[in-house]
């Protein structure tokens, strides 16, 4: 009788491959031109007065961002197009994703809603989230009696 080393991540690893395979069967036959769509990288940092998030989405022109807050969710979406200035043929390879995105996420309640900035400079879009004065910090002087 041969002794098998357990190994904790292998059942992962085969579900990992199953799902690899699925995906594989699904995008047979279609362009990957057609079908390839990305998520931008994202940065969310705070500090005490507001929240920050940096979107990484270079070569999407302003006008196709869309930024958006309805009930305390910010949603962010965009397309990339695909620059059909050469023929498909004389591509060696086509690693940049193109096609549209969705990101949205759930906003803190300490988070103001109404006071939300945007801006977009060298393929980074900024979004600044002011918080609500009652949720800043406020500094209580100490008095000795």
């Amino acid at each position: 009788m041969a002794i098998t080393r357990w190994d904790p991540y292998r059942e992962v690893v085969a579900l990992q491959n199953r799902f690899n395979s699925l995906f594989r069967d699904m995008n047979e036959g279609e362009s990957p031109l057609t079908t390839a769509s990305f998520v931008p990288a994202v940065d969310i940092y705070e500090d005490d007065k507001k929240v920050m998030l940096k979107l990484e989405v270079p070569g999407i022109e302003q006008k196709d961002l869309d930024v958006s807050v309805e009930n305390n969710t910010l949603t962010v979406k965009g397309e990339r197009k695909f620059e059909n200035e050469e023929k498909e043929e004389n591509f060696h390879r086509i690693e940049r994703r193109y096609g549209s995105f969705y990101r949205a996420f759930t906003l803190p309640s300490t988070v103001d809603t109404e006071s939300v900035a945007a801006s977009y400079n060298a393929g980074v879009l900024k979004l600044e989230l002011k918080k609500k004065p009652e949720a800043q910090p406020k500094q209580i002087q100490v008095k000795v009696a």
